[in-house]
């Protein structure tokens, strides 16, 4: 049996295409949703086409603070205790490999109740590094446990997989094409229809979204950013799309700030409409790996807010690292429309090399 373990809204949308592939060659799998995002993911599940999870964990709150991640993990980790109750509930009685994604809290928990329960694990997503342990914090040092736990390591690029050969990671090493995220983003301009090709020169608004822990409680960075967007919203429509942590960290104060000069603070929408206004956006500023990598796949300007990022999609090309510099911002600011870049998405379909060897494991 395949289970499937997620927990987060881009562990759906990137773990997505590679379900509704098994739904499409009726191939039987378990979902197990972790209840990271626990008051979501029915949403989530909704809009991606998904079917209800067999088993789903934690409460009916998601995890978006720190205290709250402590209680969830509290309450997860009695479920390793007893290995006959984690094979029952959990995986439901059935043997067979585990499949989790990324770097997330949910990603760890898995893997370890995969292993206490005797099951084999496949990590989707493998090798990314910024080979920093506290940067990111925890997702750095998640990765690479989970790196080391897992039977399947499937990395999306070449220079993934070749860091976990250095690593001697013990697991069997897959270099796939590109990432799960852009089989997600193909079918999310295609559900948009003609309107997803609408020209990204038009005068739409510039994206921004911030949710990393490493600027959410770094006030300094919090409110360079913030300061950012008030003066360009002085000259350029920009619309940023708010996570609830951020807009609880942001305050009452900075928000009427922002809505004052000009900023659109909207909450998060469906994933194909979010793409869609990325693919229209004259750039975007963010802190999110996935959506530096659906800019690199959509040759739209992007400015990182961060100081190291774990993907190397589109820099030096349409992506800009600001570590934060205020001259590295300026400059990017001075002209983004000359990071703009083709769009191209691959032809090939990583989440299908995903379901073959899975296929063939399940069978051998």
């Amino acid at each position: 049996m395949i289970h499937v373990f997620v927990g987060t809204q881009a562990e759906y949308i990137k773990m997505a295409p590679l379900l509704w592939r098994m739904e499409a060659v009726g191939l039987p799998y378990r979902l197990i949703d972790s209840g990271q995002h626990a008051d979501r993911s029915e949403s989530f599940r909704q809009e991606l086409g998904l079917r209800a999870p067999d088993h789903t964990m934690g409460g009916k709150r998601s995890v978006d603070s720190v205290p709250a991640a402590m209680w969830w993990a509290a309450g997860l980790s009695r479920k390793l205790a007893l290995r006959w109750r984690l094979e029952r509930t959990v995986f439901g009685g059935c043997g067979g490999i585990c499949v989790v994604h990324g770097d997330t809290p949910t990603a760890l928990v898995a893997a370890l109740m995969a292993k206490r329960a005797g099951l084999a694990l496949a990590h989707v997503e493998a090798g990314l590094r910024t080979h920093r342990w506290l940067h990111p914090f925890p997702e750095e040092i998640i990765r690479v446990a989970v790196d080391r736990l897992a039977d399947l390591l499937f990395a999306p690029d070449g220079a993934a997989a070749e860091d976990l050969r250095k690593r001697r990671v013990r697991g069997r090493i897959i270099t796939g094409s590109s990432n799960t995220i852009s089989d997600a983003l193909r079918a999310a301009l295609e559900s948009g229809g003609a309107h997803s090709h609408s020209s990204p020169r038009r005068p739409h608004p510039v994206v921004v979204t911030m949710h990393r822990v490493e600027n959410l409680h770094r006030r300094p960075r919090r409110r360079a950013l913030v300061h950012t967007i008030t003066q360009l919203a002085q000259t350029t429509p920009v619309r940023w799309y708010v996570h609830e942590p951020t807009r609880r960290a942001l305050g009452s104060a900075e928000q009427a700030g922002l809505e004052a000069s000009g900023v659109e603070l909207v909450p998060m929408v469906p994933h194909a409409e979010f793409v869609r206004a990325l693919a229209r956006a004259p750039f975007a500023i963010t802190d999110g790996g996935s959506i530096q990598e659906e800019c690199a796949l959509l040759g739209v300007p992007v400015l990182l807010w961060r100081d190291r990022t774990d993907r190397a999609d589109g820099l030096g090309e349409n992506a800009m690292l600001s570590h934060y510099d205020p001259e590295v911002v300026e400059a990017f600011l001075a002209d983004p429309e000359r990071f703009r870049r083709a769009r191209r998405l691959p032809q090939s379909s990583p989440s299908q090399e995903i379901l073959e060897v899975l296929t063939d494991w399940v069978d051998g």
